[in-house]
């Protein structure tokens, strides 16, 4: 259910699209162009994007250094959440939390389950919290991208979305790191 209340102003942010995949290039990244075309019709700023192989270091420093980029504000990784051996995309971004959003994944798979039924258990989507930055990893098929963005992330991701959603809690994440600054 997307609640929109057209009283409050559209607020664009800037998000990082990072496909995970041994074979796919720019001209074949259909996952990645799915993630793009959505966030651009969204009104977002497509900030970075990039393709990384199959290789946790690879996976976490690209990552990490998008959710240093103050430019940044959601990072969404596709691909590598399955159960192969080449499957390391959790593995790699999940140390990175600060805090696990939980409720991503089991949003996510009941979306998931309407499409493709028990299939979306082979699934290991995940999201977190990591520098004052969403990062949401998903699976690789185009299908799941636009499931994940149609029915979590478009709603979430605008602040006119009510009753809550994560833009307005944005300035907030890193409230920890403030605090006593500025005192003696």
């Amino acid at each position: 259910m997307n609640r929109i209340d057209e009283s409050r102003p559209f607020i664009p942010v800037g998000i990082a699209v990072l496909t995970v995949s041994d074979t796919r290039t720019l001209s074949d990244d259909r996952s990645g162009d799915t993630l793009v075309a959505r966030i651009e019709e969204a009104g977002h700023a497509l900030k970075a994007r990039a393709i990384v192989p199959d290789d946790r270091q690879a996976i976490a420093s690209q990552v990490k250094a998008w959710t240093q980029d103050e430019a940044i504000d959601v990072v969404i990784t596709t691909g590598g959440t399955g159960f192969t051996g080449r499957d390391v995309t959790p593995e790699a971004i999940e140390p990175l939390f600060e805090k696990r959003m939980d409720g991503f994944s089991a949003v996510f798979h009941r979306i998931s389950y309407d499409k493709i039924g028990t299939s979306t258990i082979q699934s290991r989507a995940t999201a977190g919290v990591a520098d004052a930055t969403y990062i949401f990893v998903l699976p690789g098929s185009p299908g799941a991208c636009k499931d994940a963005w149609d029915g979590i992330l478009k709603p979430q991701l605008d602040y006119r979305h009510m009753p809550c959603n994560f833009i307005e809690i944005l300035p907030r994440l890193d409230e920890h790191l403030k605090r006593g600054a500025g005192k003696a």
